[in-house]
């Protein structure tokens, strides 16, 4: 993926905001499942490429049914999530599939090693992405492209996660949307 940032909206006001932009690839967070279609829509007439955070997605359980339904009603462009089930569906749909792992210690770091190892996603989102000697880490271990998000603050942040090896910078901190 050739984007530097991946703007991620956790409001409909943030969404606009992307729509407007000059990104092709979109993020959002936090979403009801009754705004799907019309975000889904407004991302298309813009001819806009979205990336939904599945665990993110209210009134809705994310699991492969869920995954397969929004493959199949939205056809995004990709799916975040935690949950092993959503990235071998998401695969399986032919959908990018984004495994969010977070950073809190060396025992969970060393579960998620062995996560993405079985589920294989396409991409790894790494929390807290401000680490850049854990993004270094994760990616000679993995050997599977990183996006790095979370408490990304400044634009030396975004620039040191890049330079550990980060594909992307996924951030809702609009400030940053305008550095690439």
């Amino acid at each position: 993926m050739d984007q530097k940032i991946l703007p991620a909206s956790a409001s409909m006001k943030d969404f606009e905001r992307f729509l407007e932009s000059s990104y092709e690839i979109g993020v959002f967070l936090d979403l009801h499942i009754s705004q799907l279609k019309n975000v889904s829509l407004m991302a298309k007439q813009h001819n806009k490429k979205m990336i939904y955070h599945v665990d993110l997605i209210h009134g809705i359980k994310s699991d492969e049914y869920a995954t397969e339904f929004i493959c199949q009603e939205y056809c995004p462009y990709g799916l975040i999530s935690t949950k092993s089930s959503v990235i071998l569906k998401a695969k399986q749909k032919g959908v990018i599939a984004i495994q969010r792992i977070f950073l809190i210690d060396s025992h969970a770091l060393e579960k998620s090693y062995k996560l993405v190892q079985k589920t294989k996603p396409d991409y790894i989102e790494v929390l807290p992405g401000a680490m850049p000697w854990m993004i270094k880490e994760v990616k000679e271990r993995l050997q599977t492209p990183i996006f790095a998000g979370g408490l990304i603050r400044s634009s030396d942040e975004v620039l040191n996660a890049l330079e550990a090896g980060a594909s992307s910078i996924t951030t809702s901190k609009t400030e940053l949307w305008e550095m690439f």
